[in-house]
């Protein structure tokens, strides 16, 4: 190992993932020890800090070039040592010049200060900041963040209750370096909120926004940021990635807007979202031809607010207009809210198949998709791209329909969950065929261990029935 070029050296610690592994590597020899230690730039830690400032310190000094630090404290207690603090911050900053992305997860004892530290380093170069679950830290010290950082490209704030005053997304909004923006479950952040955003939007690809569902309703009264996403113009010429959770689309309004102007989008998730129409989305494949995934989980008619008087709901004619312009969409999912009333008449069976023949779609994936039958089954025989098929909780499927599966052209992985009409029957056909490559069951009450056992390549199986409960 002495005498192997420095390049090859790094070719053979650039192949080792693990830490473990390279951890051991490094012991091999003096000089493994020397170049990983220059080559490591990332770093997970956390509970095994103790003392934590002191252990930290130490991480850092050893490691100059590190530019990925990951803190996480989850399923911390008192006994495992105190947690790393504002100290620590302090700590990165003076000892990682080279840090671009920092991730804080269950970090309860730092605050805005601990950011402070990472905003006043006149040579931070940081682009990336995750927060998850740092009830310390409060809107003042995203905005000193931002102040302090002007290259931070990336910002993730999940359950993030502190974080109430957005002056920080008027501040990045300006700057116009924001590139991936994923706010979820931050209580005090409505969707009104994001209009603040202002020209920013211009420069956002990626944008991820969940609202807490127990805390959905209580942002309908925002009237006046309502209002002024109608009168400002929204560029959303960027948006490669659009991920809405428990939102509410206001028709002609809000998030509604922004639906219409994606031009380069590539992959929408619309999760429980009240209020999205079929314009919406006809609007949005109109514009959007680069779209290669769409997932959609639609409220059942007795999940709808109470609050909207007209309620809407997606049909078949969205459906039907996507492929018109979305020809390269690759990934299709359909779920209904899983609740004692499942939507029968948003979907149906045309609406799905005519989307599926008319694109090359290669993942299918249905939940709670009741319009779906042995019909549906056979129409897919006829899909020339279907490479992966998840159905779960279909109840309309049957053993006839699954024993057509042989037939499918390019099917390669199967999964079934929580399916009460399929038995170890409808798998028979498949045992020693080699059609699949893989075949997952979860959950299926007539489906045994010893039924799926040569059905496939390579098989996964699990029987959980406490769902039927």
């Amino acid at each position: 190992m002495e005498h192997l070029p420095d390049q090859l050296v790094w070719e053979i610690l650039g192949r080792i993932r693990k830490t473990v592994d390279r951890n051991s590597a490094s012991l091999a020899c003096k000089r493994l020890h020397e170049l990983e230690k220059e080559q490591r730039e990332y770093l997970r830690v956390g509970c095994g800090l103790d003392p934590a400032n002191v252990a930290l310190t130490s991480l850092c000094t050893r490691f100059p070039n590190l530019t990925e630090v990951e803190i996480v404290y989850s399923g911390w207690t008192s006994k495992l040592g105190k947690q790393l603090d504002d100290q620590g911050l302090l700590i990165l900053s003076n000892h990682c010049p080279s840090l671009a992305s920092l991730t804080l997860s269950f970090c309860t004892f730092i605050t805005d200060a601990g950011l402070g530290h990472l905003a006043s380093c006149s040579s931070s170069k940081l682009r990336a900041l995750k927060l998850n679950f740092t009830p310390g830290i409060s809107g003042c010290g995203i905005l000193s963040l931002a102040v302090g950082c002007k290259n931070l490209s990336t910002l993730h704030l999940i359950r993030c209750l502190n974080v109430s005053s957005v002056e920080w997304l008027e501040y990045l909004g300006k700057l116009e370096t924001l590139e991936d923006l994923s706010i979820k479950n931050c209580r005090a952040i409505g969707e009104g909120d994001l209009v603040k955003l202002g020209s920013g939007w211009r420069k956002l690809k990626r944008l991820q926004f969940e609202v807490d569902a127990n805390y959905r309703y209580m942002k309908v009264h925002d009237r006046l940021a309502v209002d002024r996403w109608h009168k400002q113009c929204v560029p959303c010429e960027s948006m490669k990635e659009l991920s809405l959770v428990n939102c509410l689309i206001n028709p002609g309004r809000g998030l509604s807007c922004v639906l219409g102007k994606c031009k380069a989008l590539e992959k929408l998730h619309l999760d429980m979202c009240v209020g999205v129409r079929d314009s919406d989305i006809m609007s949005l494949a109109q514009k959007s031809s680069n779209l290669r995934s769409i997932s959609l989980r639609v409220p059942s008619d007795f999940s709808l607010p109470l609050l909207m008087n007209n309620p809407l709901r997606l049909t078949d004619e969205c459906l039907k207009a996507i492929p018109q312009n979305c020809t390269m969409l690759e990934s299709l999912k359909i779920s209904f809210s899983d609740g004692e009333f499942p939507s029968f008449s948003s979907f149906t069976l045309s609406g799905i198949l005519t989307l599926v023949q008319r694109c090359p779609i290669r993942l299918l994936a249905l939940d709670h998709v009741y319009s779906f039958n042995d019909l549906g089954m056979e129409a897919l025989c006829s899909a020339h791209f279907l490479d992966t098929l998840e159905l779960v909780k279909c109840q309309e499927i049957s053993d006839e329909g699954v024993q057509l599966v042989r037939h499918f052209p390019c099917l390669s992985t199967l999964k079934f969950s929580k399916c009460l009409g399929v038995t170890d029957t409808g798998l028979k056909p498949l045992v020693g065929s080699q059609k699949l490559e893989l075949l997952i069951v979860e959950d299926c009450p007539q489906i045994s261990e010893k039924g799926v056992q040569g059905a496939a390549r390579s098989v996964s199986y699990r029987q959980d029935l406490s769902w039927m409960y």
